[in-house]
C-alpha cells in the first residue's frame, strides 16, 4: 500500500513556490484540465507510448495505473491534518542513531544531483511546514533524513552517491539497506538524460544482494528528448526483466 501511495503521486508535478506547488499538486485542480492535459500530467508515459511501434510490448509500462479515486486517497495521506502530522523526524549517520520506528519505511536513493530532494519536496508540497532542502550543488544531503507521514509510513531521504558523496557513504547506507527490518520499498532514481550509470549498477547490486524490493524512477523527463528517453525506458525494461529479481517490473517517470 505504501508503495502504491508514493508511486501514485510521483507523476504529479510540484512548483518552485509553496503557493504554486499547492496549485499544481492538488488533484482538485488537475481534474479541471482538459482530458488530454490531465492524462499527460498524471500519466506521463501516455505522451510517449504513441511514438512506440505497435510491435513493442508495452505491458510493463501499464502495470501500475492508479485510478483517480486511488490518487485522491494517496493525496489525502500526504495532506496534514490535526490527527495526521507530516513532519521531519530526525537525521542520522550511523544505524545505531536511527530512530526506532514500527511503521513501514520507504527510502529514496540515487546519484548526486539526480533530483531526489526535488521529488521528495514535491511529494510534501501539500505539507508546507515540512522543509526539504534542495540545492543546485550536488551532494547536498549528507545524512539519512527521516520524515514521518502520520502513522502511515516513514520516508527516508538518503545521501546521493557519486560526486561529493559523504566519505562514509557505504558505512552509512549499506547497514541501513541490509538491516532495516521495516524497509518495504526502495526508490532508485536514475537521471533521464544520463541513463543508467556504473554507480547506479552498484546500487542495483546492493538491492539485489540484500533481497530488497525496489523500483526505478527516471527523473528529469522534461529535460530529456523523447527519443533518448524512450530508448532508456526500453533498456530499463529489458534490464529489469533479464538482470534483476527484486525490482518492480515497471520503471516510473517523473518531471523533476
Amino acid at each position: 500500500m505504501v508503495g502504491r501511495v508514493l508511486l501514485g503521486l510521483c507523476s504529479v508535478p510540484g512548483p518552485r513556490s509553496v503557493r504554486r506547488v499547492q496549485q499544481l499538486s492538488s488533484l482538485r485542480n488537475a481534474v479541471l484540465l482538459s482530458e488530454r492535459k490531465r492524462r499527460s500530467l498524471l500519466y506521463p508515459f501516455s505522451e510517449l507510448e504513441t511514438h512506440l511501434s505497435r510491435q513493442v510490448d508495452q505491458g510493463c509500462f501499464r502495470l501500475f495505473q492508479p485510478s483517480m479515486e486511488e490518487l485522491f486517497m494517496a493525496e489525502k495521506i500526504f495532506t496534514p491534518s490535526p490527527r495526521h502530522d507530516i513532519v521531519y523526524s530526525s537525521s542520522a549517520v550511523h544505524i545505531e542513531h536511527m530512530p526506532q520506528l514500527a511503521q513501514p519505511e520507504v527510502c529514496f536513493i540515487g546519484r548526486s544531483n539526480v533530483g531526489k530532494s526535488s521529488l521528495i519536496r514535491a511529494l510534501f508540497s501539500l505539507a508546507p511546514d515540512v522543509e526539504v532542502r534542495v540545492s543546485k550543488t550536488p551532494g547536498h544531503t549528507k545524512k539519512l533524513n527521516f520524515f514521518t507521514v502520520g502513522r502511515a509510513f516513514t520516508l527516508v531521504d538518503m545521501p546521493g552517491y557519486g560526486y561529493r558523496a559523504p566519505k562514509d557513504f557505504v558505512e552509512m547506507v549499506e547497514p541501513y539497506l541490509q538491516q532495516r527490518q521495516n524497509l518495504v520499498r526502495t526508490f532508485l532514481l536514475v537521471d533521464g538524460g544520463a541513463g543508467l550509470q556504473k554507480l547506479d549498477l552498484v546500487a542495483v547490486e546492493m538491492c539485489e544482494e540484500f533481497g530488497i524490493p525496489y523500483v526505478f524512477v527516471v527523473t528529469k523527463i522534461d529535460r530529456t528528448r523523447q527519443g533518448p528517453l524512450l530508448t532508456l525506458l526500453l533498456q530499463l525494461r529489458d534490464f529489469i526483466k533479464d538482470q534483476t529479481s527484486t525490482c518492480y517490473a515497471q520503471p516510473f517517470i517523473v518531471r523533476y
